[in-house]
């Protein structure tokens, strides 16, 4: 997991999506591009912006940090959240990672962090 600031996931979000501005969480899976075979083992990265995560917190920043890095991971692991479909089963297994972690559901219980 990296920490960055707005700014620094400003630039990486353009790079990579081609989204203007920051975002909370990118990730950044090691399966695909070019050196995908190099560390099989290495599922990718996961950035966070210290600042948006901060400013989401509502509270404990290290809480809001995560979940952001419970749903970073699982997209490494090739969950989505595209489709109606696709958001519940990512949801409902970050819920469950976090609470086998003793961490309380997404924020509202029901809502979703807001990751672009």
């Amino acid at each position: 997991m990296v920490l960055v600031d707005d700014a620094g996931i400003a630039a990486l979000n353009r790079a990579y999506r081609g989204a203007v501005g920051p975002t909370d969480v990118l990730a950044f899976p090691m399966s695909e591009g070019p050196f995908s075979e190099i560390t099989p083992d290495y599922l990718g990265d996961v950035v966070i912006s210290a600042e948006t995560a901060l400013r989401q917190a509502g509270g404990d920043v290290t809480v809001e940090c995560a979940h952001l890095l419970v749903h970073g991971i699982l997209h490494l692991l090739g969950y989505d959240h595209g489709t109606p479909r696709q958001r519940r089963c990512m949801w409902k297994r970050q819920s469950e990672i976090l609470a086998a972690c003793g961490i309380a559901a997404p924020r509202g219980g029901t809502t979703p962090p807001r990751v672009r």
